[in-house]
């Protein structure tokens, strides 16, 4: 009998900078969504993600990030704790509206083992309080509980020395609402998929890697794109460190652009200015954990399409990834920003439709952003993707954009 194994997805978790802290594995079985009670049939789910974990061995743990996993009360007592890293990961407990003394000594135990506890979906009554002296994060979803509630229980809970997660934040009112409230971390929707489209031209921090961009197209002279690139000195330091990270696996150090273009050709650098187009968001303001999620899909989907593409086709996917929050960092819709950049007609089809030769590859991506990655397994099936794959890319992928320092 094969060992069924469920896809990974994530959802970063962030602190009041909005950087990420750690991210929360989402999975998700071939039929049904594992992603809060692992499936009906809980020890299936428990089984399949053992499975899971044990195939990847540590791999899918993501620099010194924290991982956040959901275990049910039946889960804690399962050799699968065994598999995991206490440092490293926060369990999350469900079901636990009547704790037994059973549950609460395990989770005293757990936390003398180095294992972060969270109290997922947390609703405070004398039942639930007693849990609250053996975590370290308790998770208030503000959709449930209605943001008229948030405030007094926050109030109540900061008596605890505890770290507060908004969970299901989904528009940029109810974060600025839980930031004022004085919440330490936040998880949900708006992250990824921020409010967009108001500005009437491109942020100059922009223009001019635009240009550049533009330029490489168009193949122009090495000494135009070079004298380009002097007018910018931060950005010139930047893309030479970018190419000589531990990332991008050069065995020599470049030591100017000129170098660069020699060893890499104009569509390798092509791919690393996209990546200091959307880094600049951090000069500019754009939060930190949406260029991070920007280059983490632009790396996904390379990886995802990498397995029926090669050559420029790998590059174009790379782009498609990276530029699909442009919109966001640019705060302009995406087919005004297209109009501004040379792009082949593929890339621009799969950055507004989804459609074409990437399209689908860029939805798989985004899908395993959802927490109910409802479209994972079709998407996956359409595109010759086993949950193996998928995961393997995943985690590739979130190790990559920590290894460039994004």
């Amino acid at each position: 009998m094969t060992q069924e194994h469920a896809f990974i997805g994530r959802q970063p978790i962030l602190n009041r900078q909005q950087q990420i802290i750690g991210y929360e594995l989402l999975f998700r079985l071939n039929k049904e969504s594992v992603s809060a009670e692992f499936s009906s049939d809980m020890q299936a789910g428990t089984n399949v993600l053992v499975n899971t974990i044990s195939n990847m061995g540590t791999d899918w743990l993501v620099g010194s990030k924290l991982a956040f996993i959901n275990v049910a009360e039946s889960m804690l007592e399962s050799n699968f704790l065994e598999l995991l890293q206490p440092q490293r990961v926060v369990l999350e407990i469900v079901e636990s509206t009547q704790p037994s003394a059973e549950l609460l000594n395990r989770l005293k135990d757990l936390r003398s083992q180095g294992f972060g506890i969270a109290l997922d979906d947390f609703i405070l009554t004398p039942q639930t309080a007693p849990m609250i002296e053996f975590a370290n994060y308790i998770k208030l979803d503000i959709q449930q509980l209605g943001m008229a509630q948030v405030p007094a229980l926050s109030k109540e809970l900061r008596r605890h020395p505890i770290l507060q997660v908004a969970e299901k934040v989904e528009t940029k009112d109810e974060f600025k609402q839980c930031l004022d409230i004085g919440m330490d971390c936040f998880q949900g929707y708006y992250f990824a998929h921020p409010e967009t489209l108001s500005a009437k031209v491109i942020n100059p921090g922009y223009a001019n890697i635009l240009q550049l961009l533009n330029m490489l197209r168009n193949n122009a002279e090495i000494r135009d794109i070079e004298n380009a690139l002097k007018r910018d000195v931060a950005l010139s330091f930047k893309l030479l460190r970018y190419i000589n990270s531990a990332g991008f696996g050069l065995s020599c150090e470049i030591q100017s652009f000129r170098h660069a273009v020699t060893i890499l050709g104009y569509q390798k650098l092509y791919r690393w200015l996209t990546l200091l187009l959307v880094t600049a968001g951090a000069e500019t303001g754009s939060p930190p954990a949406l260029l991070k999620t920007a280059v983490t899909r632009g790396r996904l989907v390379e990886l995802l399409g990498g397995h029926l593409l090669d050559g420029q086709d790998k590059d174009n996917l790379f782009i498609v990834g990276m530029f699909s929050l442009l919109d966001v960092l640019l705060d302009m819709p995406m087919d005004k920003i297209l109009e501004t950049l040379i792009l082949p007609e593929s890339v621009s089809d799969a950055l507004m439709e989804h459609s074409g030769i990437y399209g689908p590859f860029l939805e798989l991506a985004e899908a395993c952003e959802d927490p109910e990655m409802s479209e994972v397994p079709r998407l996956c099936e359409q595109l010759q993707i086993t949950p193996d794959m998928l995961n393997r890319s995943h985690v590739q992928a979130l190790n990559w954009v920590e290894e460039l320092g994004v």
